[in-house]
């Protein structure tokens, strides 16, 4: 599957008209086997390759001249033995039909277009790659060596990338639709089997099969434990307990590699505690107080000051904070409990185009990077445009090392009682993430509404 021919053509023109001059190189990915050479990975095609030539199959090459406007397709037709083992393919001449691109060839003529190219002195865009196999593919090409692949590539291509996915069409908006309503169908079925002596693992093999079953695999390994503290936790050997409650963070990949990415997070059992609720309805209030603030012009980075200033306020209510909430934020007091961003870009990466560097993605001449514990872990703090889709999930967690560490320092005592802290350390952590699109005059929340109010999950856990 992909989309019409059209719609790549239209965004290799995009590029071209972003860009002053020389060729653009995309590399596709190849297989990469995990334990023998013949039994490979699931694979998974780059992002960039998929957005500018649409095709999903490894060993290929795109080629952009920017003088001349043409484009080419570099890759081998099958032979009889390929057939055998994967039946009848497509021509490369077939293929490069399907995404609008006339002049094909095989691999092996890509050197040559590339050295006639360095000959002339023309300048060679590529961008940064994250696989050993393309380095050592690009230092063949360009006789660049691996050390100076990533210094080398292009910072104009980059930035032209960046600015055509950042703003998503019709047609990738309904496919990240159609990925959350998979990831619906996910959390749902985790919410209904979190009871006391499952193992997280059977629960997170489930899920994983439901995003299989109905498009690609999962869009990053799933998060799903009674530890949620630890934010990125993908070990699922802990068996459910009363008292506790799961996180669970995971999405799904549609057949053209749209990602989603939702977490919720349910009382194991299916009944909040009134503790729980205390804390987990801080969490909603920034949650769905930043999604309404949601609109064009507005940056990122004042969405999850927004989101900080709730949570610290929230806390203060309950005790565990205390003074000034402003004070408490503009020093970073409250990432004790909230360390890390509101969000990030959302596409066809699930941390959309971090390849190509989370400063140029989300962050432009107008908003910089903070270097405040916390607050320097916002992937994006620019201001939002039409056709923007991003993730919002704030969270509040009570990491034992962190509060020792914090305690042990006498750090922000004028804003953290650390004596009501200590009641909270085996409390581990509340996250809420939902998929938002940017629109023109505001947003929306992408996909089938999962449950996120505490009387909605329990409601929805009690159901078998």
């Amino acid at each position: 599957m992909m989309f019409e021919a059209k719609v790549y053509a239209e965004r290799r023109e995009r590029l071209i008209s972003a860009m002053s001059g020389g060729l653009v190189l995309i590399l596709g990915n190849p297989e990469a086997p995990y334990n023998y050479p013949a039994n490979t990975y699931h694979f998974r095609q780059d992002s960039s390759f998929l957005y500018f030539f649409g095709l999903d199959q490894p060993d290929l090459a795109g080629v952009i001249d920017l003088d001349d406007h043409t484009d080419w397709l570099f890759g081998d037709d099958v032979d009889i033995d390929d057939i055998i083992w994967m039946g009848p393919q497509p021509s490369m001449s077939e293929r490069a039909a399907l995404v609008g691109v006339k002049q094909t060839a095989p691999l092996a003529k890509l050197p040559d277009i590339l050295r006639q190219a360095i000959q002339k002195g023309r300048r060679i865009h590529y961008l940064p790659p994250y696989r050993g196999e393309t380095y050592m593919q690009l230092e063949n090409l360009l006789g660049i060596k691996v050390a100076g692949i990533p210094s080398n590539a292009s910072g104009e291509l980059i930035q032209a990338v960046v600015g055509l996915r950042s703003v998503k069409d019709d047609y990738e908006i309904a496919e990240i639709e159609k990925a959350v309503d998979i990831a619906y169908e996910m959390h749902t079925t985790a919410m209904k089997m979190a009871r006391p002596g499952i193992i997280e693992r059977e629960i997170a093999g489930i899920i994983e099969g439901i995003s299989l079953s109905r498009g690609g695999p999962v869009s990053f390994p799933i998060i799903l434990s009674i530890h949620g503290e630890t934010l990125h936790n993908h070990y699922h050997g802990n068996i459910l307990q009363p008292g506790r409650l799961m996180v669970t963070d995971a999405g799904a990949e549609t057949t053209l590699h749209y990602a989603s990415d939702i977490t919720r997070t349910v009382p194991v059992g299916g009944k909040f505690s009134d503790r729980q609720r205390d804390i987990y309805e801080i969490v909603l209030k920034a949650n769905m107080d930043t999604i309404a603030a949601t609109k064009p012009g507005i940056t990122n980075l004042s969405l999850h000051m927004m989101a900080a200033r709730i949570i610290a306020s929230g806390l203060k209510d309950v005790g565990l904070m205390k003074g000034d909430t402003d004070e408490a934020v503009a020093q970073g007091a409250h990432a004790l409990f909230f360390p890390h961003g509101l969000g990030h870009m959302l596409g066809l990466d699930v941390h959309d185009m971090e390849g190509l560097g989370e400063n140029h993605v989300g962050y432009d001449n107008e908003v910089t990077r903070s270097k405040q514990f916390g607050t320097a872990f916002l992937r994006l703090g620019r201001k939002h445009h039409p056709g923007f889709i991003f993730t919002i999930e704030p969270g509040i967690y009570f990491i034992p090392a962190l509060i020792d560490k914090w305690k042990g320092e006498d750090k922000f005592t004028d804003f953290i009682n650390y004596e009501m802290v200590e009641k909270y350390r085996d409390f581990g952590g509340i996250r809420i993430e939902d998929d938002i699109l940017v629109t023109q005059n505001g947003h929306k929340v992408l996909g089938r509404p999962i449950p996120k109010k505490a009387n909605e999950i329990e409601l929805l856990m009690q159901e078998i």
